[in-house]
């Protein structure tokens, strides 16, 4: 794994707040020779500290305005619900993140539908159909004044 020095921790800040930063400009930013940024850059990669780089869309523009967060319990609390449920999720393409959590629930799920009448087929069609889930309360998200994904 790369070393996290202050420079290496200003790196990681301006490529998650700008992926698409020339090399150039993120070495004047981080106050590095453009080869020495590089370098870093390339090793915090190689070392997997940076997984990859993404787009980042906005939902209202590809048609999916409707976002909620569902918390998902299951009946049974083995590996194989648990799998099966992580699998119907990589299938489900509303399903934008689905995270295992602590809790009084397993999962927290980030839903994207195009509509109130879209989340409620996923609910229905999807989510209601999979053997092991027992509880499901959702959140509609009203507004996002903070948002750092990446």
């Amino acid at each position: 794994m790369a070393k996290l020095d202050e420079i290496n921790r200003k790196i990681l800040r301006e490529l998650s707040r700008d992926g698409r930063m020339s090399n150039l400009d993120l070495a004047d930013r981080v106050g590095l020779s453009p080869s020495a940024c590089l370098r870093r850059v390339q090793e915090l990669e190689r070392s997997g500290v940076i997984r990859g780089y993404r787009a980042v869309i906005d939902p209202e523009a590809v048609g999916a305005g409707f976002v909620a967060y569902a918390t998902v319990g299951l009946s049974e609390h083995t590996k194989s619900a648990q799998e099966a449920f992580e699998a119907a999720m990589r299938q489900a393409p509303e399903c934008r993140e689905c995270h295992n959590i602590t809790g009084s629930r397993e999962f927290l799920l980030r839903i994207e539908a195009e509509s109130l009448a879209a989340y409620k087929r996923f609910h229905t069609e999807v989510l209601g159909t999979l053997p092991h889930v027992s509880a499901l309360t959702t959140y509609v998200v009203m507004g996002s004044p903070k948002d750092d994904r990446a």
